[in-house]
């Protein structure tokens, strides 16, 4: 007699299972124990009756639950957000790499209609190996909504208008001649490294300027530094892969944390722990889930004392160090990371939270380096970047950095901006990067949906979408992957670089590159710089002051912008609590029945509290953001100090 249920039952918001289906292979849960470590599903029940299950009280909120629908081989297990949209016959397929972090997963994505149904996890062994994430596979829908843009827009009588696109450049090169050398550079994560190389030639050869930085988030002096020193002009090999983990005989992990910052790093990390017996150190304020699946050893960790529990670690050459972007608001964080690696020989490397960073890194999107790696300030880099531009001369000055650029806009020294995928959630300060849009005397943007700065903007060009063109993401190891142009139409959005070289010949200086194809070749041709590396520079003081510091890092599901329209995906985010030590929470009288109020100097809010075992006293974990609301909005960065108040019970 044939088994019939009801159909479907949510495993998870995102997950539905068709009980009849099921051959009881049990592969779904092999996966959620021995692979992500989130045994939330099982088989129940016995003999005839046994069927796939859920804990009553856990559902599967996995970040990896994705890749059980594709391990399925019955169908048994399927998405919300593509059950019954498409037969796989019906499919045409083409290989890209994922856009949402570092990590460079290597995709398949099918798509029908013109239109993306979704997207699985490729087969790439020395990557991600079959898996991803759930971002990465279901985030793929933020570019469909109203907010999309598909004209140009300028600004006429204090409102934005749709302009052709003629006329868009001719505004924005009056404003760009206008200002001359006076101009600011912000590009954002979601840049292929071929767009990033457009940006920065365009700010030297045709601007006349240093002013560019890729950094839309907290930086600091000593990151740029770091980054010029240990970082850029390296190749795949000359530091740290993914291979490289899994044989490691210790990973430190320092300001990162894998599963919400880069989930296959994480991935990979338990797969050498269960097969390897690997030993993972992390420097953090308390266990998280992460790292309690990986067994790691944790160090407990107020923000800004890294660089002290740094220097006291003995390791050698069989060890590596990650750091994530997180330790730029962290003086001193940085320069204790390098002095750990040079002084013990462990391989050391940098793990941006974005796809496009460490593409601009290299392609000189910073305002003290040039392409490869290559200092501004050394003559012979300049003379070398600007004989293959065909220029006479480059400026010799290094620009001002993200921080510089908000600054000088504040005071009136900087005219106008050229901005391109920027949020100012994403940076230390929201209202500052508001504000700067606002004061700038003139302001180009460059982007795929309406934001907070293309509203603002004189000047508004719309972009292609990732799934529209063709480029390079460069992962945290140094490794291209590349995007393949998915959607085919007859009248395509034109991408940045396009835009770029648009606006250059209208200002007389050919860019000399329209393509990605071009501008790969041309940053290929250039190399990586083999003289004399920069000098990292000091770290600024700490922040002073009273009441438990800041500990913070942005959950994988955040309620950012590019989960924009996946509803089941943000379903299954984890819930935003603030956590305090028991002796913390004690000593401001909370318990954890309680919200607990932060207060800042640009406002409070509240969150519910959780009071955390073996966490570090004296510190207060929150989300960096959550739905709703973000820490950018008040002003806050890992390591500042707030005060605690008492919230509704």
């Amino acid at each position: 007699m044939k088994r019939t249920f009801p159909k479907p039952i949510s495993i998870s918001a995102q997950i539905l299972l068709d009980r009849e289906r099921c051959v009881l292979c049990a592969r779904c849960t092999r996966f959620s124990e021995q692979i992500s470590g989130d045994p939330f599903i099982a088989l129940v029940e016995r003999g005839a009756l046994q069927q796939v299950g859920k804990y009553a009280d856990d559902p599967y909120n996995s970040y990896f639950s994705g890749n059980v629908v594709q391990i399925c081989p019955v169908g048994a297990l399927t998405s919300a957000s593509y059950r019954f949209q498409s037969r796989p016959f019906d499919l045409v397929s083409t290989d890209s790499t994922c856009e949402h972090c570092a990590g460079g997963c290597q995709l398949r994505v099918d798509h029908r209609h013109f239109q993306v149904k979704r997207r699985l996890a490729g087969d790439a062994p020395e990557v991600n190996e079959e898996w991803n994430c759930d971002k990465g596979r279901f985030a793929f829908v933020s570019g469909r909504g109203e907010d999309r843009l598909k004209h140009p827009l300028v600004r006429e009588d204090g409102a934005l208008r749709v302009a052709s696109w003629a006329e868009a450049i001719d505004a924005a090169v009056a404003g760009l001649q206008a200002a001359g050398p006076s101009v600011g550079v912000l590009t954002g994560g979601r840049l292929t490294i071929e767009d990033a190389y457009g940006y920065s030639k365009f700010a030297r050869l045709v601007l006349g300027t240093n002013n560019i930085d890729f950094r839309s988030r907290p930086a600091s002096a000593e990151e740029a530094g770091f980054l010029a020193a240990e970082v850029a002009g390296r190749t795949l090999g000359e530091g740290v892969t993914y291979s490289a983990l899994e044989a490691a005989k210790r990973v430190v992990l320092v300001s990162l944390e894998p599963e919400e910052e880069s989930p296959l790093i994480f991935l990979r990390l338990r797969k050498a722990v269960r097969k390897r017996k690997l030993a993972v150190t992390t420097l953090a304020p308390f266990a998280t889930n992460g790292s309690t699946k990986l067994g790691a050893t944790v160090i407990p960790t107020a923000p800004g004392d890294e660089a002290a529990h740094l220097a006291g670690l003995d390791l050698d050459g069989d060890s590596v160090i990650l750091v994530g972007e997180r330790a730029a608001s962290l003086p001193g964080t940085l320069t204790a990371v390098a002095d750990l690696a040079g002084r013990t020989g462990a391989k050391l490397s940098w793990v941006p939270r974005r796809a496009g960073d460490r593409g601009a890194l290299e392609a000189g999107a910073l305002p003290g380096l040039l392409p490869g790696g290559r200092p501004v300030a050394d003559r012979a880099a300049r003379v070398d970047v600007a004989a293959a531009w065909g220029a006479d001369s480059l400026p010799a000055h290094s620009g001002l950095d993200v921080n510089g650029m908000l600054e000088a806009v504040e005071v009136g020294d900087l005219k106008a901006l050229l901005v391109a995928g920027i949020e100012p959630d994403d940076f230390a300060v929201a209202e500052r990067v508001r504000s700067a849009c606002e004061a700038a005397g003139f302001v180009v943007s460059l982007e795929t949906r309406l934001s907070e700065v293309s509203q603002r903007a004189d000047v508004v060009f719309p972009i292609a979408l990732l799934e529209e063109h063709a480029g390079t993401f460069w992962n945290w190891e140094h490794r291209p992957g590349r995007v393949n142009t998915v959607i085919s139409t007859p009248n395509p959005s034109m991408t940045d670089l396009r835009v770029l070289a648009a606006l250059a010949d209208a200002l007389g200086q050919p860019l000399g590159i329209r393509t990605p194809r071009q501008a790969l070749a041309e940053l290929t041709e250039l190399g990586v710089w083999e003289g004399p590396r920069a000098t990292p520079k000091a770290a600024a003081p700490a922040p002073t002051g009273e009441g438990p510091v800041v500990a913070t890092w942005r959950q994988l599901l955040d309620g950012g912008a590019g989960m924009d329209g996946e509803e089941a995906l943000a379903a299954t985010a984890k819930p935003a609590v603030a956590r305090l030590s028991p002796a913390t929470a004690a000593a401001a009288g909370l318990t954890e029945a309680t919200e607990v109020s932060i207060v800042t100097g640009k406002g409070t809010f509240s969150l519910p509290l959780e009071v955390t075992a073996e966490m570090v006293d004296g510190t207060v974990w929150v989300p960096t953001r959550w739905p709703g609301a973000c820490l950018a909005d008040f002003g806050l960065v890992a390591g500042d100090r707030v005060q605690l108040g008492g919230g509704l019970r």
